[in-house]
């Protein structure tokens, strides 16, 4: 920048000689001598020096029209530019001639080709620019999947098999976690977040997933629709789930230089070794993410391990004591015994949701049942034997209080009033379980069927099951079957008789054997 202002004040307020000027402004007394004629001629004194800056000032000294002002240009459009780029197959080559043929037509000159690239170019650099981000400590955990892959080899097949690489990065000391998965579906990624946290020892106060499916079910960069299970999950660590806008790298530069330091730190460090199962490729990379967590910082003080037990750790929530599950869900509706099943068992809602849908909601130790997103029972998960019913007595109207005492009586007396063939269908239902009550649930079944195809049709049935069963006790899907085809209408089934064996003189009756006795 020339000294013009400094050359002007020291002339002008502090009347110095040229020579002085110089000396003072380390210039030549010949440029003094020169902005001074200069400033002359433009009429550019000192008071008026004053308002204006060191470039105002040299634009009105060095301005000549004519001259030194360059040649008129057609404008360019940047942000048409911009956008057609954005477009397949078009081209800065390409959009140049359409902008020279544009020039043409006005009667305007046109940039060259180089020039209208450098133009762009510095249009295009001072959009992109980058806001320094400051993570606070303990606050955010940005989670995401590198691009590369490591690979895994099938030891009996020679097949080898691309599996995902998980990364998990704290936002203030860039503390890191990666494993190995099979694939990017919601278990395996709701697992991998789960051992993250377990690394760390703690939970931050919001996690910054990408868009992935396993995350997000319908991407938004405004309002993404969280996936139920990864909001659960979130739920049970109180954290909060704030997806990084789709496409936008930069909202988590955190984890997108964590995957660039694991792909460079653990996948080129593997690169010459062969791993024949997932469990095998994982001891290697945590002992790996150790050895980078411990490592200290080329540009800071420390390492990441010192880092977070300083800045993140103490700002962390501490872990709950019972580690998330991923729940299993499914629709089922609530049976005429208040009992919903799941997983071949049956458990009890309260009665007034008989014949309700409701949503269940399991893991491995709790059985849940919501309807209209309230949840109405809890159970512990039962493993017994399929076909158990757990029933919480809360659940029982009145009436039914005394369920567990009902004598097997009390089922035979409703089984007569739809005839006496229902009744014995019955009784050989109940018999043949040890205890009566096992057989409580499949006599409902047979009474609800007898409720919907009335008594007449339910008993001619029945005497139709039982002339086929012989002594077991006829199935209820039988009986079920016999009404659907109307062929309890049909003519009862003849009992086969066996004609008697005819006589044959290889045939030796009794009278040998006894001719054998009298002899001995």
């Amino acid at each position: 920048m020339r000294k013009i202002r400094e050359v002007l004040r020291l002339h002008f307020e502090c009347g110095c000689k040229h020579r002085q000027i110089a000396a003072a402004c380390s210039v030549s007394p010949a440029t003094v001598c020169d902005y001074l004629n200069r400033a002359a001629r433009a009429a550019v004194t000192w008071e008026r020096a004053k308002a204006l800056s060191d470039a105002e000032v040299e634009a009105q000294l060095f301005k000549h029209i004519g001259r030194s002002e360059p040649t008129a240009r057609a404008a360019i459009d940047y942000k048409w530019v911009h956008a057609e780029l954005g477009r397949v197959g078009v081209t800065l080559q390409l959009l140049w001639g359409d902008y020279q043929l544009a020039a043409q037509n006005a009667d305007v000159r046109a940039y060259q080709y180089s020039q209208f690239c450098e133009l762009y170019a510095a249009w295009r650099d001072q959009r992109r620019l980058s806001m320094r981000q400051v993570h606070r400590p303990g606050e955010k955990m940005f989670i995401d999947y590198s691009g590369k892959r490591p690979r895994i080899c099938n030891a009996e097949t020679g097949e080898v098999i691309d599996v995902e690489l998980f990364v998990a990065v704290l936002g203030a000391s860039n503390y890191s976690f990666a494993e190995a998965t099979l694939t990017q579906s919601i278990p395996d990624f709701v697992a991998s977040t789960v051992r993250a946290l377990e690394y760390f020892g703690a939970a931050p106060n919001i996690t910054v997933p990408d868009q992935l499916r396993s995350a997000v079910k319908i991407p938004d960069r405004y309002d993404p629709d969280i996936n139920d299970a990864f909001n659960e999950l979130a739920q049970h660590y109180g954290m909060a789930v704030i997806p990084a806008p789709p496409a936008t790298p930069k909202a988590k530069a955190k984890v997108e230089a964590g995957v660039l330091i694991a792909q460079r730190w653990i996948l080129a460090r593997l690169r010459n070794r062969t791993f024949f199962s997932l469990a095998e490729l994982n001891n290697a990379i945590a002992a790996l993410v150790e050895e980078l967590n411990t490592r200290r910082f080329q540009k800071l003080p420390g390492t990441r391990r010192e880092a977070f037990e300083t800045l993140d750790r103490p700002c962390m929530k501490a872990l709950p004591a019972v580690r998330f599950e991923l729940p299993e869900r499914k629709r089922a509706r609530v049976n005429i015994d208040y009992h919903v099943e799941f997983d071949g068992r049956h458990y009890s809602v309260p009665f007034a949701l008989r014949q309700k849908s409701l949503e269940l909601r399991a893991t491995r130790s709790v059985v849940e049942c919501f309807h209209d997103g309230v949840r109405v029972a809890s159970h512990r998960r039962s493993y017994a034997r399929k076909g158990t019913a757990i029933t919480n007595p809360e659940h029982r109207p009145q009436s039914h209080e005394d369920y567990g005492n009902w004598p097997p009586e009390r089922m035979l007396s409703w089984a007569k009033q739809f005839g006496p063939h229902v009744e014995e269908v019955v009784q050989r239902t109940l018999g043949k379980y040890p205890q009566p009550e096992m057989g409580y649930r499949p006599v409902l079944g047979i009474l609800r069927c007898a409720q919907k195809h009335g008594a007449t049709r339910m008993d001619a049935a029945c005497q139709r099951a039982l002339s086929v069963a012989g002594k077991s006790a006829p199935h209820r899907r039988y009986i079920e079957g016999i009404l659907k085809r109307g062929l309890e209408r049909a003519q009862p089934l003849a009992q086969p008789t066996i004609p008697p064996a005819a006589a044959n003189e290889f045939v030796r009756g009794g009278a040998y054997f006894d001719k054998d006795k009298e002899e001995e």
